[in-house]
C-alpha cells in the first residue's frame, strides 16, 4: 500500500473561499505561493494568481483550489497553512508556517529555516 504524502501548504477554509473568489475576478486557474529575500527579518511570503505553474512547480489541489508553489521555496514552505482573517483594521492572508522562526514586528517580513530531511 502506498502512503498518501501530506500536502506541502493548505488553505484553511476562509482562505479557500477567499482565494476562489479572487481566482475567478482575475480570471487566473492557479494559487501561485513562495518566498522571496526582503524585509528586515530576512524573507517574505509571496502570492499570485497564474495562468499556468512553471516547469518546476509543484502543484497542489486543496479545498478546490490549485495551488502551485515555487520550486526555490518548497522546503521554506512545507508544512504551512494559509489562512485569512478578517479583523477591523485589516483583511490578509496569513502563513502559519512551522518552519517561521522568527518575524518583524510589522508581520511582513519573517526568518525561515528550510526543512532539512524532506521525505
Amino acid at each position: 500500500m502506498v502512503r498518501e504524502r501530506p500536502k506541502p501548504v493548505t488553505l484553511t477554509d476562509a482562505a479557500a473561499e477567499r482565494v476562489r473568489a479572487l481566482m475567478a475576478r482575475e480570471g487566473k486557474g492557479f494559487l501561485r505561493v513562495g518566498v522571496k529575500n526582503g524585509g528586515c527579518a530576512g524573507m517574505e511570503y509571496t502570492m499570485d494568481y497564474v495562468t499556468d505553474p512553471a516547469p518546476l512547480d509543484e502543484r497542489v489541489e486543496d479545498q478546490g483550489v490549485e495551488i502551485v508553489i515555487d520550486s526555490k521555496a518548497l522546503l521554506f514552505l512545507l508544512g504551512s497553512q494559509i489562512d485569512y482573517e478578517i479583523t477591523p483594521l485589516h483583511a490578509k492572508f496569513v502563513f502559519r508556517n512551522p518552519n517561521q522562526t522568527d518575524a518583524c514586528g510589522c508581520g511582513e517580513s519573517v526568518t525561515i529555516i528550510p526543512v532539512a530531511n524532506a521525505s
